[in-house]
């Protein structure tokens, strides 16, 4: 199984981290395959799906998150393209899209630059179905509460403190992959 195996090279097998990345990765998984079976007429490549819904949140390795047993340098926010440099230079460069464009609803050049995120200055959101569809699953779990999914009316609140654009992408992916 190679998303296991990548992410016991990068976190210890055993720690609080790696059981915190790894249920929170299946359940994200699960949940992308789900509403991936709903929809044959998209036909999406279900392996990508699992393996990169998997690995998305490698990053988070060096993040300093001590409430889910991080204690690297970088900011939370930074998880995402970290994970997609981890990733790269694991040959998984398509896979480290799904790292770099998941977080939120996905982050625009323009939202780096605006508000002075710590963050490379390029545009970070998913851009294909199978990438919008592990940043939509990821929504509904939180690596602080991993037994419980979220409802939409939960995620929605969350998402408010991105702006209305990321509430309104949401809804856009709800009615896409759930109808």
């Amino acid at each position: 199984m190679i998303p296991v195996n990548i992410i016991k090279k990068y976190c210890p097998e055993g720690s609080n981290a790696f059981r915190i990345l790894v249920e929170h990765s299946f359940a994200v998984a699960d949940k992308a395959l789900y509403i991936a079976g709903l929809h044959p007429e998209m036909a999406l490549d279900r392996a990508f799906i699992y393996e990169a819904a998997m690995l998305h949140d490698i990053g988070i390795v060096k993040t300093d998150a001590p409430e889910i047993y991080c204690f690297g340098s970088f900011p939370y926010i930074c998880h995402g393209y970290l994970g997609s440099e981890i990733l790269a230079a694991e040959g998984f460069s398509r896979h480290a899209f799904v790292c770099e464009r998941h977080t939120g609803t996905g982050i625009s050049l323009e939202e780096i630059e605006s508000k002075n995120l710590p963050l490379p200055h390029r545009e970070m959101r998913p851009v294909s179905l199978e990438e919008q569809l592990i940043c939509f699953a990821d929504k509904f779990y939180s690596k602080t509460n991993l037994e419980k999914e979220k409802k939409p009316d939960k995620i929605r609140n969350g998402l408010q403190k991105y702006g209305e654009g990321a509430v309104e992408q949401f809804d856009a992916w709800l009615k896409l992959f759930l109808g």
